[in-house]
């Protein structure tokens, strides 16, 4: 399998953001969010003065969020799952992609949980959630809505944000056609819900769809190789000494786990069975109108721009920014992201 050719195409190189009110809407409060604010406005601020600690936002005299890192067993299996920020606060429920876990979100959670109650479970197969052996247990995204679901019963969350990237996305909106009036606001990051979104890259996996052949599966073993795994964090990332390595080796490590290999061929196949939930998905989009925030990382050849804009179509009001990185955006552009994020949750969810 050429993977050049299945990944050719790269989007031009450009920032772009679509939001009204976005000038304003970032939050006022912590340290960091202002300095990101300013830097990006090219203003040179004082510095902080000495009892503030610009990394977290927060006054070092006051509470620096404390990520716990818990396991919970759902319908028999172990699901490993971060938790920060106060139990009573607004839930955010972060859903990882391929080929990571709830790790991707490990620089996220602090800046967020000065206000919110932040929840970010690994799926079976992924990170430190149970792995069973794939002919024992149902590898599906409609059976990880239905985990995530009994996770979230169980730790007593009614009402919640997503923050949906990659398979994240048909996890969170399969969890949104369920229960449609527990979602108060979605984020949406290189997650897919249109067929426009689905380009060269998926030519390959579309044809194991097709027919489900030995043949056409194990031509995918190529997505679940080193190379394509450190692929996904650098290309299309303009600075690449912003990435840690340490995510690649990371996710890599759990990939060549034995078994592995099967569980995420059995994924690729199953991803094949959200296509035809795009239109209620939609729908869901059109008639609940739920506040949403994309901020989408706009060369990644994965989940191209091309799935980021028909978003507007269903809800013409939705925050869109088109940031100059790839895939895996939050690696190289926190700083930008962090406070789109804090205040767009601080207009629609803070309130709640």
């Amino acid at each position: 399998m050429d993977m050049s050719t299945a990944l050719a195409n790269t989007p031009s190189n450009q920032e772009t953001g679509r939001a009204a009110g976005v000038a304003d809407g970032l939050p006022r409060r912590g340290v960091l969010f202002g300095a990101v604010a300013a830097a990006a406005a090219g203003v040179i601020t004082p510095r902080p003065a000495a009892a503030q600690s610009p990394w977290t936002g927060h006054s070092l005299g006051g509470a620096v969020p404390v990520t716990h890192y818990r396991t919970a067993v759902i319908d028999g299996v172990e699901i490993f799952y971060r938790e920060a920020g106060p139990p009573n606060g607004p839930t955010i429920v972060l859903l990882h992609g391929f080929p990571t876990s709830s790790h991707m979100f490990r620089n996220l959670m602090p800046l967020l949980a000065d206000d919110y109650h932040v929840i970010a479970p690994d799926y079976p197969g992924f990170g430190l959630s149970a792995a069973p052996d794939h002919t024992q247990f149902s590898y599906t995204f409609g059976h990880y809505a239905d985990l995530m679901d009994g996770l979230l019963q169980k730790l007593g969350v009614q009402r919640y944000a997503m923050y949906v990237m990659d398979y994240g996305a048909p996890v969170g909106y399969r969890l949104a056609l369920k229960y449609p009036e527990r979602v108060s606001a979605l984020i949406v990051q290189n997650g897919n819900a249109y067929e426009e979104g689905l380009k060269a890259f998926w030519d390959p996996i579309k044809a194991y769809w097709a027919d489900g052949s030995t043949a056409h599966r194990d031509a995918l073993s190529f997505l679940v190789a080193p190379a394509t795994t450190k692929f996904q964090y650098t290309d299309g990332v303009e600075d690449i000494s912003r990435i840690d390595p340490d995510n690649w080796l990371h996710d890599q490590a759990l990939l060549d786990r034995p078994g592995n290999k099967d569980i995420q061929l059995d994924l690729f196949h199953d991803y094949g069975s959200n296509v035809p939930l795009y239109p209620k998905f939609q729908a869901f989009f059109r008639e609940l109108k739920p506040p949403m925030l994309i901020v989408w990382g706009r060369n990644d050849k994965i989940f191209p721009a091309d799935g980021a804009t028909p978003y507007l179509r269903d809800l013409p009001h939705a925050e869109l920014h088109l940031l100059d990185t790839g895939h895996f955006a939050l690696e190289d552009k926190l700083d930008v992201m962090a406070p789109l994020i804090h205040g767009f949750l601080d207009r629609n969810v803070a309130t709640l």
